[in-house]
């Protein structure tokens, strides 16, 4: 099958294929004689499991670590484990910092007026240099 019904198939764009296979996450395929890249069923299968590796966060590195952990028979399911365990760990932290984020943008919009006056304290506060400060605004200037 070509690119594109790879693509179709499993859930990935072309671009996105011939990247992949550009950054070695997946090898190069034969090709026709007209340099047309030829996928088989196994190739699909691989895009599509890259594909849900994606969909979770998985970086590129970890997605190469799991596809190939994926095609080891031999493997040990604690090696597959502290990868999603440790990026458990990284999403964790990385709502722990949207929350953080969300919080002081609530408190600043509660604080912005809102009206036809130019003064906006969330372009002050955001124009501050340091704003380790603004985690703890209870009170609106």
């Amino acid at each position: 099958m070509n690119i594109g019904d790879a693509a179709r198939l499993s859930g990935v764009s072309a671009k996105m294929i011939r990247y992949y296979e550009e950054v070695g996450l997946i090898p190069s395929v034969s090709r026709t004689e007209a340099g047309y890249r030829i996928y088989k069923d196994a190739d699909v299968y691989k895009l599509h499991f890259i594909r849900r590796c994606r969909d979770l966060g998985f970086s590129l590195s970890q997605t190469g670590e799991l596809l190939s952990l994926w095609g080891n028979h031999s493997r040990h399911s604690a090696d597959v484990k502290s990868i999603v365990e440790s990026h458990i760990n990284d999403l964790t932290l990385k709502i722990e910092e949207f929350q953080r984020m969300a919080s002081i943008l609530t408190t600043l919009s509660a604080c912005c007026a809102g009206n036809e006056k130019p003064d906006c304290p969330i372009l002050k506060a955001l124009y501050l240099a340091d704003t380790s400060h603004l985690q703890d605004i209870e009170n609106c200037p």
